[in-house]
Protein backbone atom coordinates (compact mmCIF):
# COMPACT_ATOMS: atom_id res chain seq x y z
CA UNK A 1 0.00 0.00 0.00
CA UNK A 2 1.32 3.62 -1.08
CA UNK A 3 0.48 6.71 0.27
CA UNK A 4 -1.81 9.06 -1.87
CA UNK A 5 -0.01 12.08 -3.40
CA UNK A 6 -0.63 15.03 -1.14
CA UNK A 7 -0.61 19.00 -2.07
CA UNK A 8 2.62 20.30 -1.27
CA UNK A 9 2.56 21.76 2.74
CA UNK A 10 3.85 25.06 3.25
CA UNK A 11 7.70 24.50 4.34
CA UNK A 12 8.02 28.21 6.10
CA UNK A 13 6.04 28.79 9.32
CA UNK A 14 6.14 32.75 7.66
CA UNK A 15 3.36 30.81 5.35
CA UNK A 16 1.50 29.02 8.69
CA UNK A 17 -0.58 30.65 11.59
CA UNK A 18 -3.71 30.64 10.68
CA UNK A 19 -5.89 28.40 13.08
CA UNK A 20 -7.70 25.85 10.82
CA UNK A 21 -4.97 25.97 8.18
CA UNK A 22 -1.87 23.10 7.21
CA UNK A 23 -0.25 23.75 10.26
CA UNK A 24 -3.58 23.05 12.64
CA UNK A 25 -4.98 20.34 10.39
CA UNK A 26 -2.19 18.48 8.61
CA UNK A 27 -1.15 16.51 11.50
CA UNK A 28 -5.02 14.82 11.87
CA UNK A 29 -5.20 14.12 8.44
CA UNK A 30 -4.20 10.26 9.52
CA UNK A 31 -6.02 8.98 11.88
CA UNK A 32 -4.14 5.50 12.42
CA UNK A 33 -0.60 7.86 12.59
CA UNK A 34 -2.04 9.67 14.79
CA UNK A 35 -3.59 6.49 16.94
CA UNK A 36 -0.06 4.58 16.77
CA UNK A 37 1.72 7.36 17.56
CA UNK A 38 -0.35 8.41 21.01
CA UNK A 39 -2.46 5.62 21.88
CA UNK A 40 -0.23 4.54 24.60
CA UNK A 41 -0.82 8.28 26.08
CA UNK A 42 -2.70 7.02 28.96
CA UNK A 43 -1.74 9.52 31.70
CA UNK A 44 -3.64 12.45 30.84
CA UNK A 45 -6.96 10.07 29.41
CA UNK A 46 -7.15 8.78 32.76
CA UNK A 47 -7.25 12.51 34.80
CA UNK A 48 -10.06 13.69 32.39
CA UNK A 49 -12.20 10.62 33.11
CA UNK A 50 -12.40 11.45 36.63
CA UNK A 51 -13.28 14.42 36.36
CA UNK A 52 -15.62 13.80 34.25
CA UNK A 53 -17.02 11.32 36.85
CA UNK A 54 -16.92 13.90 39.45
CA UNK A 55 -18.71 16.62 37.22
CA UNK A 56 -21.63 13.74 37.22
CA UNK A 57 -21.40 15.19 32.94
CA UNK A 58 -22.38 16.13 30.23
CA UNK A 59 -18.99 16.87 28.75
CA UNK A 60 -18.24 19.21 26.22
CA UNK A 61 -14.62 18.42 24.12
CA UNK A 62 -13.05 20.49 22.36
CA UNK A 63 -10.55 18.53 20.12
CA UNK A 64 -12.41 15.40 20.14
CA UNK A 65 -10.33 13.68 17.41
CA UNK A 66 -10.93 10.37 17.07
CA UNK A 67 -12.35 9.72 20.61
CA UNK A 68 -9.25 8.98 22.68
CA UNK A 69 -10.39 11.07 25.06
CA UNK A 70 -14.28 10.67 24.99
CA UNK A 71 -14.99 7.12 24.52
CA UNK A 72 -12.91 6.71 27.94
CA UNK A 73 -15.70 9.40 28.97
CA UNK A 74 -18.31 7.27 27.82
CA UNK A 75 -17.20 4.04 28.88
CA UNK A 76 -17.52 5.56 32.32
CA UNK A 77 -20.57 6.36 31.92
CA UNK A 78 -20.90 9.85 31.48
CA UNK A 79 -22.45 11.44 27.86
CA UNK A 80 -20.04 13.87 26.16
CA UNK A 81 -20.32 16.29 23.19
CA UNK A 82 -17.66 17.03 21.51
CA UNK A 83 -16.19 19.40 18.42
CA UNK A 84 -13.48 18.68 15.97
CA UNK A 85 -12.66 21.14 12.40
CA UNK A 86 -10.56 17.82 11.12
CA UNK A 87 -13.50 15.76 9.43
CA UNK A 88 -11.28 12.96 9.05
CA UNK A 89 -10.93 12.80 12.67
CA UNK A 90 -14.00 12.75 13.36
CA UNK A 91 -15.18 10.22 10.28
CA UNK A 92 -12.42 7.24 11.81
CA UNK A 93 -14.15 8.95 15.71
CA UNK A 94 -18.05 7.75 13.76
CA UNK A 95 -16.26 3.86 12.85
CA UNK A 96 -14.63 3.35 16.00
CA UNK A 97 -18.56 4.39 17.66
CA UNK A 98 -19.87 1.70 15.63
CA UNK A 99 -17.91 -1.09 16.98
CA UNK A 100 -18.71 -0.06 20.17
CA UNK A 101 -22.24 -1.19 22.46
CA UNK A 102 -25.20 0.74 22.05
CA UNK A 103 -25.10 2.10 25.64
CA UNK A 104 -21.76 3.65 25.01
CA UNK A 105 -22.27 4.64 21.52
CA UNK A 106 -25.47 6.85 22.35
CA UNK A 107 -23.66 9.24 24.88
CA UNK A 108 -21.51 10.40 22.35
CA UNK A 109 -22.50 13.23 19.98
CA UNK A 110 -19.70 15.38 17.71
CA UNK A 111 -19.83 18.15 15.61
CA UNK A 112 -17.57 18.92 12.99
CA UNK A 113 -17.14 22.85 13.54
CA UNK A 114 -15.34 25.48 14.71
CA UNK A 115 -14.24 25.99 18.45
CA UNK A 116 -14.23 29.95 18.27
CA UNK A 117 -17.73 29.66 16.87
CA UNK A 118 -19.57 26.69 17.92
CA UNK A 119 -22.70 27.17 19.79
CA UNK A 120 -24.94 24.86 21.67
CA UNK A 121 -28.37 25.60 24.22
CA UNK A 122 -26.78 22.23 26.67
CA UNK A 123 -24.90 23.73 29.51
CA UNK A 124 -22.06 21.33 31.24
CA UNK A 125 -20.22 21.41 34.17
CA UNK A 126 -17.11 20.61 32.81
CA UNK A 127 -15.56 21.79 29.51
CA UNK A 128 -12.41 20.12 28.51
CA UNK A 129 -9.60 20.94 25.93
CA UNK A 130 -7.51 18.13 25.72
CA UNK A 131 -3.61 17.30 24.29
CA UNK A 132 -2.67 21.44 23.28
CA UNK A 133 -5.65 21.73 21.84
CA UNK A 134 -5.64 25.46 23.11
CA UNK A 135 -2.16 25.94 21.05
CA UNK A 136 -4.54 25.38 17.76
CA UNK A 137 -5.20 29.02 18.61
CA UNK A 138 -2.27 31.01 17.47
CA UNK A 139 -3.78 34.92 17.79
CA UNK A 140 -5.22 36.80 21.17
CA UNK A 141 -8.37 37.60 18.81
CA UNK A 142 -9.04 33.63 18.33
CA UNK A 143 -8.11 32.95 22.06
CA UNK A 144 -11.02 35.40 23.11
CA UNK A 145 -13.51 34.11 20.79
CA UNK A 146 -12.73 30.87 22.06
CA UNK A 147 -13.32 31.65 25.74
CA UNK A 148 -16.21 33.21 24.87
CA UNK A 149 -18.13 30.54 23.86
CA UNK A 150 -16.87 28.55 26.56
CA UNK A 151 -18.43 30.85 28.97
CA UNK A 152 -21.82 30.67 27.10
CA UNK A 153 -21.63 26.96 27.33
CA UNK A 154 -20.76 26.13 31.18
CA UNK A 155 -23.24 25.39 33.51
CA UNK A 156 -23.29 27.71 37.17
CA UNK A 157 -20.12 26.65 39.06
CA UNK A 158 -19.09 24.65 35.91
CA UNK A 159 -15.37 24.62 35.20
CA UNK A 160 -12.71 25.05 31.74
CA UNK A 161 -9.88 22.49 32.23
CA UNK A 162 -7.28 22.36 29.16
CA UNK A 163 -3.67 21.03 29.10
CA UNK A 164 -0.55 22.60 27.20
CA UNK A 165 2.75 21.52 27.00
CA UNK A 166 5.25 23.64 28.48
CA UNK A 167 7.59 25.45 25.99
CA UNK A 168 10.68 23.86 26.18
CA UNK A 169 13.69 26.54 25.40
CA UNK A 170 16.23 23.81 23.74
CA UNK A 171 13.07 23.20 21.36
CA UNK A 172 12.73 26.95 20.42
CA UNK A 173 16.05 27.41 20.19
CA UNK A 174 16.72 24.49 17.34
CA UNK A 175 18.80 25.64 13.58
CA UNK A 176 15.80 25.43 11.55
CA UNK A 177 17.91 24.71 8.82
CA UNK A 178 18.65 20.82 10.63
CA UNK A 179 16.85 17.64 10.46
CA UNK A 180 16.58 15.64 13.58
CA UNK A 181 16.39 12.00 13.01
CA UNK A 182 14.88 8.99 14.69
CA UNK A 183 14.60 5.29 14.58
CA UNK A 184 12.55 4.22 11.52
CA UNK A 185 9.09 3.06 12.14
CA UNK A 186 6.81 0.72 10.15
CA UNK A 187 3.97 3.32 8.61
CA UNK A 188 0.41 2.06 9.97
CA UNK A 189 -1.12 3.78 6.96
CA UNK A 190 1.42 2.78 3.78
CA UNK A 191 2.29 -0.22 5.74
CA UNK A 192 5.96 0.25 4.47
CA UNK A 193 9.20 1.12 6.96
CA UNK A 194 9.60 4.59 6.92
CA UNK A 195 12.58 6.89 7.95
CA UNK A 196 11.41 10.08 10.23
CA UNK A 197 13.23 13.40 10.71
CA UNK A 198 12.18 16.44 12.97
CA UNK A 199 13.13 19.99 11.92
CA UNK A 200 12.00 22.70 14.27
CA UNK A 201 11.38 26.37 13.41
CA UNK A 202 10.13 29.24 15.83
CA UNK A 203 9.14 32.28 15.29
CA UNK A 204 9.53 34.65 19.09
CA UNK A 205 7.38 37.47 17.65
CA UNK A 206 4.12 35.03 17.20
CA UNK A 207 5.24 32.53 19.68
CA UNK A 208 4.35 29.89 16.94
CA UNK A 209 6.80 26.98 16.71
CA UNK A 210 6.46 24.70 13.81
CA UNK A 211 7.50 21.13 13.95
CA UNK A 212 7.90 19.73 10.20
CA UNK A 213 8.06 15.87 10.35
CA UNK A 214 9.56 14.20 7.14
CA UNK A 215 8.65 10.84 6.17
CA UNK A 216 11.29 8.91 3.75
CA UNK A 217 9.53 5.58 2.66
CA UNK A 218 13.12 2.86 1.48
CA UNK A 219 10.99 3.48 -2.13
CA UNK A 220 9.57 6.17 -3.45
CA UNK A 221 9.14 10.12 -2.36
CA UNK A 222 9.45 11.18 0.96
CA UNK A 223 6.87 13.31 2.49
CA UNK A 224 6.24 16.06 5.03
CA UNK A 225 3.76 17.22 7.42
CA UNK A 226 3.41 20.57 9.53
CA UNK A 227 2.56 20.76 13.19
CA UNK A 228 2.01 24.42 14.56
CA UNK A 229 1.42 25.46 17.94
CA UNK A 230 1.13 28.70 20.02
CA UNK A 231 3.45 28.89 22.62
CA UNK A 232 1.74 29.72 25.90
CA UNK A 233 3.47 30.75 28.94
CA UNK A 234 1.99 30.04 32.99
CA UNK A 235 1.51 33.54 33.33
CA UNK A 236 0.48 34.35 29.94
CA UNK A 237 -2.61 32.35 30.31
CA UNK A 238 -3.42 33.53 33.88
CA UNK A 239 -3.86 37.23 31.90
CA UNK A 240 -5.52 35.59 29.49
CA UNK A 241 -8.23 33.96 31.65
CA UNK A 242 -8.79 36.99 33.62
CA UNK A 243 -9.19 39.07 31.53
CA UNK A 244 -11.35 37.01 29.54
CA UNK A 245 -13.93 36.44 32.76
CA UNK A 246 -12.35 33.55 34.33
CA UNK A 247 -11.26 33.00 38.33
CA UNK A 248 -9.64 30.52 40.66
CA UNK A 249 -7.45 29.77 38.35
CA UNK A 250 -4.68 26.30 39.17
CA UNK A 251 -2.27 25.47 37.65
CA UNK A 252 -0.86 21.49 37.89
CA UNK A 253 1.84 19.88 36.62
CA UNK A 254 1.43 16.58 34.24
CA UNK A 255 -1.53 15.25 34.96
CA UNK A 256 -1.46 14.91 38.88
CA UNK A 257 -2.43 16.98 42.02
CA UNK A 258 1.18 18.94 42.25
CA UNK A 259 1.78 22.52 41.32
CA UNK A 260 3.66 23.35 38.18
CA UNK A 261 7.36 23.87 38.24
CA UNK A 262 10.21 24.14 36.45
CA UNK A 263 10.29 20.53 35.64
CA UNK A 264 7.05 20.24 34.51
CA UNK A 265 6.32 19.07 30.66
CA UNK A 266 2.48 19.69 30.28
CA UNK A 267 0.35 22.02 32.68
CA UNK A 268 -3.28 21.06 33.40
CA UNK A 269 -5.35 24.35 33.84
CA UNK A 270 -8.86 24.73 35.45
CA UNK A 271 -10.88 27.61 35.87
CA UNK A 272 -14.29 28.92 36.31
CA UNK A 273 -16.19 31.64 35.08
CA UNK A 274 -15.44 34.71 37.88
CA UNK A 275 -18.64 36.31 39.27
CA UNK A 276 -20.23 39.05 38.37
CA UNK A 277 -18.89 42.42 40.41
CA UNK A 278 -21.21 43.55 42.71
CA UNK A 279 -22.07 47.12 42.41
CA UNK A 280 -20.66 49.60 45.22
CA UNK A 281 -22.82 50.62 47.97
CA UNK A 282 -25.62 48.37 47.58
Amino acid sequence: MTRPPLAPFPDSIAELGTTGDAGALAHYSDPAYYTKTYGARRHDVERYVRLARESGGPVLEYGIGNGRVAIPVAQAGIEVEGVDLSRAMLDDLGARLEKLPPHVRDRVRFHHADMRSFRTERRFPLVLVPFNGILHLYERADQEAFLARVREHLAPGGRLVFDFSLPAPSDLARDPERWFGAPRIRHPTTGALVRYDERFEYDPIRQLLLVTTRFTPETGPAWTVPLTHRQLFPREVEALLHYNGFSDVSLTADFGDGPADSFTDSVVVSCSVAAPLKPAGG
